[in-house]
């Protein structure tokens, strides 16, 4: 590797951490490696917490376990935390192992939870000012604590409960000599560090937080959770719920190797096609009425493709709403009520419009009556199937993003197909 790109990456890691981990990625593991290791420890942490988990274990397998521990070890206890949570158990624990360290307990603390809660986003530890002291001590204290962004002071208990809070400004508005506890505020918003992801995002967009603290069962203060980072996390999610909907893996990425990019893709194509199988079943029930009337072939696709865009439409609409918290039991029964209202109204726009033109074409009455009620019937199902799948999902336990379009797919194919060729074949003499 030419000396002037990791001289770039080494400069670039300094204010773009995102394009330098971007780049590492692009080269081979041994360079990546031989680059990570020589960052400084400002920026490594940084850099390493960006890069892709199947990236960021080849290099920690390239160094080995003594220069990994190093690395490990010149890292923030949040950097830590967030490398090695995507990591192999087993790989995480072995390399925790070997370094015997305040601030690998509180690692360890931290990977206690899933990425995708409070607990998992939290920045750590955070700067905390005992009730008893005054004003004066409390100044004194901040400035000789780690630099970091102060948006809220918080003030626990000597065993570490949270009292409330105070803001910079309060703060320099009293006296020296004025304890704590007579200007904390008290009636302060946590969050729970097991809360969803979701729901912190929620609680920062209604109530205008740009910060909240975690707290324990018991009300100990652990860490705080940043606007940004929460929305961050977010909006990684919503790529990963658009990439699932088809049928890849959430965390793939364009630097996906090609064998890990086959074995995630691969098993919901063969259920793609064993689906498509059952379409083409469909068809061939119906292979005499195809025989004689070849016009109904021509057709096949107008009615399936109207059926599949509308059903996306809504999918994506109830998919938005569950993560949203919008969607509740009482609500369910009135939510596929009108999105199959919804499709009923798009189908019979969809079915004039197409008489039309399909009467200009073959001059058949009975053809555009069969493909009008068609379309009805399959935009109708479409919007019940769009919003059903991803609830029948959540409740069977699985990601109501998981694949989604592809069970709808094979819905809307299926009742198009049948809906088009069986009535079809029952007018069949006013076609002919």
């Amino acid at each position: 590797m030419e000396k002037s790109v990791a001289y770039l990456i080494r400069t670039f890691a300094q204010t773009h951490p995102d394009a330098a981990a971007h780049a590492i990625e692009e080269l081979d593991v041994p360079e990546s490696a031989a680059i990570i290791a020589e960052l400084d420890s400002a920026v490594m942490g940084p850099v390493l917490e960006r890069l892709a988990a199947h990236r960021a274990a080849a290099v920690f397998a390239h160094l080995g376990p003594e220069a990994t521990q190093g690395l490990i070890h010149r890292m923030t206890a949040r950097q830590a935390a967030v490398v090695l949570q995507h990591l192999d158990a087993e790989l995480r624990e072995h390399l925790l192992s070997g370094i015997d360290s305040e601030q690998i307990q509180l690692v360890r603390s931290a990977l206690r939870y899933p990425p995708d809660t409070a607990g998992g986003l939290m920045e750590f530890p955070v700067t905390s000012l005992p009730i008893d002291l005054t004003v004066q001590e409390t100044i004194a204290r901040i400035r000789q604590a780690p630099r970091e962004t102060l948006h809220y002071l918080y003030v626990t208990q000597r065993d570490g409960r949270l009292i409330g809070v105070l803001s910079m400004r309060d703060l320099l508005l009293a006296l020296p000599q004025q304890p704590l506890e007579a200007i904390v505020r008290r009636n302060v918003a946590t969050v729970r560090a097991t809360m969803d992801r979701e729901e912190v995002a929620e609680l920062m967009r209604s109530r205008g937080f740009v910060a909240l603290p975690v707290v324990d069962d018991e009300d100990r203060l652990l860490g705080v959770v940043r606007h940004e980072q929460v929305l961050e996390t977010v909006q990684q999610e919503a790529f990963e719920d658009l990439q699932k909907m088809v049928g890849a893996s959430g965390s793939e990425t364009v630097s996906t190797s090609l064998a890990a990019t086959v074995k995630s893709r691969l098993p919901w194509l063969l259920v793609n096609l064993v689906t498509a199988f059952m379409a083409s079943a469909v068809i061939g029930m119906f292979e005499g009425i195809l025989v004689k009337i070849a016009a109904l072939k021509i057709l096949l696709p107008i009615v399936s493709g109207p059926g599949g865009n509308s059903g996306a439409q809504t999918l994506a609409v109830v998919i938005r709403g569950l993560a949203l918290k919008e969607i509740s039991p009482g609500n369910v029964r009135s939510l596929l009520l009108k999105e199959s209202l919804a499709g009923f109204l798009n189908g019979v726009a969809l079915a004039f419009v197409t008489s039309l033109a399909v009467l200009v074409w073959s001059h058949s009455p009975g053809l555009c009556a069969v493909i009008s009620l068609a379309l009805i019937v399959n935009t109708t199902v479409a919007g019940l199937a769009g919003a059903a799948i991803p609830l029948i999902l959540r409740a069977l336990g699985s990601d109501p993003a998981q694949s989604s379009s592809i069970f709808l797919s094979t819905v809307t194919d299926i009742i198009g197909f049948a809906a088009f060729l069986g009535i079809a074949s029952l007018f069949s003499r006013w076609l002919m």
